[in-house]
């Protein structure tokens, strides 16, 4: 069987996609994380990311965006001296950002994640693609959290953006049907609907 081509470029690549990729996911520091880490990907490539994900959390605080947005005056500065991180003053100052438009959100529905995965009625999609080029780069639910999510005041989150988190956060099942993945994705998926079900 052979897992989805843009797993095969690296080993970071491929560990992510073993043991992350589409694999539901309800915590909210593991959300925030993957928005920022996502964020941070805009025109770029996620083995970047991947390769700069533990600065990054050393950076951030581990994405404990309470902490975060308590931050009166981020050093934005001093976190641009970080050669180990996307060196971009606006992806830098999202973060903090993202932070406290994060605690509002909670706030208001009690989790980030009830808040993102209402756009799957609280469900993973499972898609059964035979290639990756037949993976979509967005849908009609990542405009929708697009829209969601910048109305709230998060920064980097366009539609692709978007789609790339749902596929992170397992809220999609976009591994392509060849791939040793896909099944067991499928069987989590079927866990979390049994479980809405109750």
């Amino acid at each position: 069987m052979d897992i989805c081509q843009w797993a095969q470029q690296s080993e970071a690549e491929r560990a992510y996609h073993d043991s992350e990729w589409g694999v539901p996911t309800f915590d909210d520091q593991a959300i925030f994380e993957f928005i920022c880490l996502e964020g941070a990907q805009a025109g770029l490539s996620w083995r970047l990311i991947l390769q700069k994900r533990a600065a990054y959390r050393a950076a951030f605080s581990d994405f404990d965006f309470y902490q975060l947005a308590n931050v009166a005056e981020p050093n934005i500065a001093a976190i641009m001296a970080n050669h180990e991180i996307v060196r971009n003053r606006l992806k830098v100052a999202s973060v903090f950002t993202n932070a406290k438009a994060a605690v509002t959100l909670v706030e208001e529905y009690g989790s980030l994640a009830k808040a993102l995965w209402q756009f799957t009625g609280g469900v993973p999609i499972v898609n059964q693609h035979q290639s990756d080029a037949d993976v979509a780069t967005a849908t009609d639910e990542s405009h929708a959290m697009s829209r969601f999510l910048k109305k709230r005041g998060f920064k980097f989150v366009g539609e692709t953006i978007c789609y790339s988190l749902m596929q992170a956060l397992g809220m999609v099942n976009d591994h392509v049907v060849t791939c040793p993945r896909y099944q067991p994705c499928c069987e989590l998926a079927d866990s979390v609907k049994a479980l809405s079900q109750k």
